[in-house]
């Protein structure tokens, strides 16, 4: 790819996997930064290294140690994570291509996030768990050349967190929304989510993107 072609939010292939460009800096050697949607692991990259990937429906991929299919016909539920692949934001809105949110409430089609963010049917595809019939792999740019062990490890929270204690949240660890400019305090988390105390419920793999969340306390350093 040339950089003129390269922006935020997009797929892309990186070394055979799946990533996601967080930003692009001209200036620098390697000007395009990307997060390797398998674990959220920051990289840095040159644009003729990647190569872009448009997600579709029925594209299966893996999001931080979860396989999931994208549906774009399936209608979302409350708790569904939802692509949104055709970003138009209110004002008061906060997300940008290819953002992957949680659904909190439903109207018609169109969802209240999470993250209180609006956003319209038409901006999003449904992410459902697992691997749909016929989907088409796109978690490896060639699946032929990993092995079964890699896939099985790749789709593994457990494995994810015990290889790098340094990506897991604890309970009273305190974030600031970049966003909402809001400080809050973790008060509970489940397998892949973190409770704040003001409610908001959020993948633990927003916590890794400095764009969306600032790590201000962490328990472990205060003790």
């Amino acid at each position: 790819m040339k950089l003129y072609q390269v922006r935020k939010g997009q797929f892309v292939f990186f070394q055979n996997e799946l990533h996601k460009v967080y930003a692009v800096r001209p200036v620098y050697k390697k000007p395009v930064l990307l997060y390797r949607l398998k674990d959220m692991q920051r990289i840095q990259a040159k644009p003729g290294e990647i190569e872009s990937i448009r997600p579709q429906n029925n594209d299966t991929f893996i999001f931080y140690g979860k396989r999931y299919t994208i549906e774009n016909q399936k209608e979302p539920e409350e708790g569904d994570y939802i692509l949104i692949h055709r970003p138009a934001p209110d004002l008061l809105d906060h997300y940008s291509l290819n953002e992957i949110e949680k659904v909190g409430y439903v109207e018609e089609g169109n969802v209240l996030t999470t993250r209180d963010n609006g956003v319209k049917r038409k901006e999003y595809v449904v992410m459902t768990p697992g691997r749909s019939e016929g989907a088409r792999e796109i978690a490896y740019q060639d699946a032929s050349i990993v092995s079964e062990s890699q896939m099985a490890d790749d789709e593994s929270i457990a494995y994810l967190i015990e290889s790098d204690e340094s990506l897991k949240p604890l309970v009273g660890d305190i974030y600031i929304d970049v966003h909402q400019q809001t400080k809050a305090m973790i008060v509970a988390m489940t397998e892949d989510e973190v409770i704040f105390g003001h409610g908001v419920r959020v993948h633990v793999a927003e916590l890794l993107d400095k764009n969306n969340f600032e790590l201000v306390y962490q328990v472990d350093e205060g003790l």
